[in-house]
């Protein structure tokens, strides 16, 4: 079996221009977006577009791009890395029985923790699993 090396990498803005952003926008932007892509979760034509904006949620409030997980193959050449998801039937149940009003729930709990300095780190954690509280979906 060939040994593989993870490698792990963050694109976008340093952690001091997230921090200013999530101040002046973030904080107040990301709840209109949450609102919106929820509502629209309500139709079926909005759907797939209240899904989008409630996965980009992390993006929305701390401009936290996604992680790209790549690894080195034994011949040294570089791969994303392709995370499987769970299938398709079984997310969306869980988003229709429990996905939906859970992930209403998560985000005013983390909203409540970022009003404190000591419950920020938890509210960043929080709102970076959103899409896994939304439909299971693995990022």
């Amino acid at each position: 079996m060939a040994s593989q090396t993870v490698v792990k990498r963050r694109r976008g803005p340093g952690c001091f221009l997230r921090m200013v952003y999530f101040i002046f926008v973030g904080i107040w932007f990301s709840s209109i977006w949450a609102a919106l892509a929820w509502v629209l979760c309500l139709t079926i034509l909005g759907l797939p577009l209240g899904l989008w904006m409630l996965n980009r949620m992390p993006e929305v409030v701390t401009l936290q791009l996604e992680r790209e997980d790549l690894f080195i193959d034994a011949d040294g050449r570089l791969h994303a890395k392709d995370i499987k998801q769970l299938p398709f039937v079984l997310r969306a149940i869980y988003f229709v029985l429990i996905g939906w009003w859970f992930s209403a729930l998560w985000l005013s709990v983390a909203w409540f923790l970022s009003a404190s300095i000591i419950g920020l780190p938890f509210a960043f954690w929080m709102f970076n699993r959103v899409p896994l509280v939304v439909t299971l979906g693995r990022t």
